[in-house]
């Protein structure tokens, strides 16, 4: 029995019959567990610092205050995450885009008393900070675009040139962005990976990066690598109409935001997107 085996029988009651890797971790490692009395459930491992407290925190406040699928924690601490296993046996079918639409619209029509959120939280194993801020306008530049920028020029995988102008697109955003009537509560992770589909529904959201915002930040996300397309946006638009100039103009502003991240990240090629994006704003 391995030390991690014995914390799980521990902390769950039942013993450990089988552990297998599953992919997906970012900052931890991830384990598919099955127990003697033929549960499974989905263990993620870390070192100090890595955080797992706080992504348990974010799924407990998903499942507490949304009706959005997540998984239930059962045990959350620093360095491990035990959560109930969702079984995810496709991909996003046309129906199961459908189904994350009335699932998000829901989701985004959850209020909050200001933009940002009561902690700060992580994206990616990131730092993300919330102080909560009356204006969108002033959260989105301050603890978004020039908070991550800065990270990632302190790590070396921005270059200073381009620091520049993110600063002077900070300068201008009022051009292209208004305020929203309120702010959102929004999963903030959304990619391919952190949806699991089964039978043409979606089963589960995994690894959120929660706080309250203007929804568009998150349906821009949706199309950066291609999660969601049409099917997602005919019945979320259903729902919720999507101001004009989204599609045109501001998709492309909010999508600055996790490609920074990913510069921070990985750095590479995803400079050059950033780079591209400064370029269509005249920056």
């Amino acid at each position: 029995m391995t030390a991690l085996d014995h914390a799980i029988q521990g902390l769950i009651g039942s013993a450990v019959v089988e552990r297998r890797a599953l992919s997906g971790g970012c900052v931890s490692e991830v384990f598919l567990i099955r127990l003697a009395d033929g549960r499974k459930l989905v263990a993620k491992v870390g070192p100090p610092g890595c955080g797992l407290d706080v992504e348990g925190f974010m799924l407990d406040y998903l499942r507490g205050h949304s009706a959005l699928p997540v998984p239930e924690v059962i045990h959350g601490d620093d360095g491990l995450l035990l959560m109930s296993y969702i079984s995810s046996v496709e991909g996003l079918t046309a129906s199961a885009q459908a189904h994350a639409g009335e699932l998000l619209a829901a989701l985004h029509a959850i209020k909050g008393p200001a933009f940002g959120f009561e902690r700060d939280t992580l994206i990616g194993g990131l730092h993300q900070p919330n102080p909560f801020t009356p204006s969108w306008r002033e959260f989105f530049r301050d603890q978004r675009l020039l908070y991550m920028a800065g990270e990632a020029l302190r790590a070396g995988r921005l270059p200073a040139r381009l620091m520049t102008r993110i600063e002077s697109l900070c300068g201008r955003l009022e051009r292209w962005i208004e305020e929203p009537t309120h702010p959102s509560l929004i999963h903030g992770d959304l990619w391919t990976g952190n949806v699991l589909c089964a039978k043409g529904q979606i089963a589960g959201f995994i690894d959120p990066a929660i706080y309250y915002a203007d929804p568009e930040i998150e349906l821009a996300f949706s199309t950066l690598f291609g999660t969601f397309g049409a099917p997602f946006f005919e019945v979320y638009q259903a729902h919720r109409p999507v101001r004009p100039g989204f599609f045109e103009e501001r998709r492309e502003l909010y999508n600055l935001y996790p490609l920074l991240v990913h510069v921070r990240l990985f750095g590479g090629s995803y400079v050059d997107s950033v780079e591209r994006g400064l370029s269509k704003f005249g920056c």
